[in-house]
């Protein structure tokens, strides 16, 4: 890829459209409502604004592998952007620009700048994509075809790039390689599991491209597991959600499940059996397990988008780029954290959302934080909380995490997280009332230590009436708690637990309809809940999540920590 050219064509496409400009990256999912093409992230600079037909320019796409669901979504239901443009790498919401073009004939320019000509075109009221150039005010800029690429395949990779091993491979093996070529990859690189984001039912073209592809005889060569889905599978009836969303649901699961993936239906994979070793190449999509099975598990995965993740598990294949390769982890950013005496749990999502803020766009080495001795469930909020905030692919964390030592690039820039920049975040994340009506634990999943500690904390006290407590968790962790005791427990406490659903994917009737307010420990709830539900939410530790469960308050004060 020629990066020092003014433009270069990602997605070829003609459009016209006006210019929204950001220089801010947006998660699609849990930002942008499929339904209206508005952006509903509160947080985001944009929230309200209509990209329906707009040239969008945003530096590049951040949070959530789902993005790419809901742009073939906006794509297919004529919502879409006229355009994108970028001035960075950006492989999620181009995968969805290529899916759009590829299956379903509904091409979707995307171009990225240099980032000198994107500040500045970015002024423009309009924007036209032409074939070799872009225009606006009465300017052209050149519009230069991507390099040829250099991508060698092996006779196997022909093979079922040619169909010999299915039309659903061959399908699979077109996506997967033309991503590849724009990420600059000169090879494919074999994978030994993969993970399936794209089974939540973000918009209904997640379920178009399962069942087309499930159609087509498509069977994944890979043990492969599956994420959070969007409604409890066995009892979603039960629990009165509506036909018209419970179906086409758990049609997405039973398709992916179809196809040979394990029915898993978590969002924190790292906690199973199956989790990857050091070093270990893995085709994962989710942008929270990524982060944690690159920084914590050492493993080795992009953050895949919806719909590669299958096109990986089906070719056990992915593109040698990124954090593949050795060069692409160390750290070009450091960010020395300043370690509060008699922090809570809280402090660990606090500092991955704000970790994410000051590394947006660039792996970060987070200094200062060994002597705090977090757990894998504090590293599980951190790395989750910083994915809604950044587009890295993971972090690392000086002392704590296996690839720390020795990861800062030579020319890394540094920067401080301080005290008030905690206090002034956590501000932001509590801007609802006092009086809340649901807690809602497990964003990720809650692990079985998680479960315990809540468990522990309630100390057999029962949540008030008027107060729901939602723990959302896998499987395996359910199971595991129940032959425990624990999940006993919690019930007695009127907990409830619900599994295959995660909080990004639940809604009402399971999420409480009379709630106006919602409390959490989970950073990267308190980010997009507020979009996906419609609520105020409020964010703390778990011991004051249940403070709020069995008071219905939560203190506006700052913790005494900050």
């Amino acid at each position: 890829m020629n990066d020092t050219a003014p433009a270069l064509n990602i997605m070829d496409g003609m459009a016209e459209g006006r210019v929204v400009a950001t220089r801010e990256a947006l998660s699609f999912w849990g930002g942008v409502d499929p339904a209206t093409g508005r952006v509903i992230d509160i947080h985001h600079p944009l929230c309200g604004e209509c990209i329906t037909g707009a040239v969008l320019m945003m530096p590049s796409s951040r949070g959530s592998c789902s993005g790419s669901g809901v742009l073939l979504d906006l794509a297919l239901t004529g919502r879409a952007p006229a355009a994108l443009i970028f001035c960075e790498a950006e492989d999620v919401l181009t995968l969805g620009a290529l899916v759009a073009a590829e299956m379903f004939g509904r091409p979707l320019p995307v171009v990225r700048l240099r980032p000198d000509i994107f500040s500045s075109l970015s002024q423009a009221k309009s924007v036209r994509i032409e074939t070799n150039a872009i225009v606006a005010d009465n300017q052209a800029i050149p519009l230069l075809p991507p390099a040829a690429s250099a991508l060698s395949l092996t006779d196997a990779d022909r093979s079922m790039l040619e169909g010999g091993e299915g039309v659903a491979v061959a399908q699979a093996m077109r996506i997967l390689t033309a991503m590849a070529a724009q990420q600059g990859a000169v090879s494919l690189v074999d994978v030994t599991q993969g993970h399936i984001d794209g089974c939540i039912y973000a918009s209904p073209a997640n379920l178009i491209f399962a069942e087309r592809m499930a159609e087509l005889g498509a069977r994944v060569r890979v043990p492969t597991t599956m994420n959070a889905i969007s409604v409890d599978r066995a009892n979603w009836r039960l629990q009165g959600v509506p036909e018209a969303f419970g179906d086409p649901a758990a049609r997405l699961a039973d398709a992916y499940v179809r196809m040979g993936c394990r029915p898993t239906f978590t969002c924190s994979p790292y906690l199973l059996d199956s989790a990857p070793g050091i070093g270990e190449a893995i085709g994962w999509a989710e942008s929270n397990a990524v982060i944690f099975a690159n920084s914590v598990l050492g493993a080795r995965t992009a953050k895949h988008p919806d719909f590669l993740d299958l096109c990986i598990a089906l070719t056990g294949r992915a593109p040698l780029s990124g954090v593949y390769l050795d060069e692409n982890r160390r750290a070009a950013r450091i960010l020395d954290v300043e370690l509060p005496d008699r922090r809570n749990d809280a402090f660990w999502p606090l500092i991955g959302y704000l970790a994410g803020k000051a590394s947006p766009d660039r792996i970060p080495l987070l200094r200062g934080l060994a002597a705090g001795n977090p757990s894998h469930d504090d590293l599980k909020a951190l790395c989750a909380a910083f994915g809604t905030t950044s587009a890295a692919p993971m972090l690392h964390v000086e002392g704590v995490t296996p690839e720390a030592c020795g990861a800062e690039h030579p020319d890394a820039d540094g920067r401080a997280i301080t005290r008030a920049d905690m206090a002034a975040a956590w501000s932001m994340l509590n801007e609802g009332p006092e009086e809340v009506e649901l807690v809602a634990i497990g964003s990720p999943h809650a692990s079985l230590a998680e479960c315990h500690a809540l468990a522990d904390a309630f100390a057999g006290r029962r949540r008030r009436p008027e107060v729901m407590v939602i723990v959302t968790a896998g499987r395996d962790v359910i199971a595991a708690a129940e032959a425990d005791g624990a999940l006993a427990r919690l019930r007695d406490s009127g907990i409830q637990v619900l599994p295959d659903l995660c909080w990004c994917s639940i809604s009402e009737p399971v999420f409480p309809p009379g709630t106006r307010a919602v409390m959490t420990n989970s950073g990267k709830y308190a980010h997009y809940g507020p979009g996906l539900s419609g609520r105020a939410v409020r964010f703390g530790s778990l011991a004051d999540c249940v403070e709020a469960a069995v008071s219905g308050r939560v203190p506006t004060a700052l913790p005494n920590w900050l």
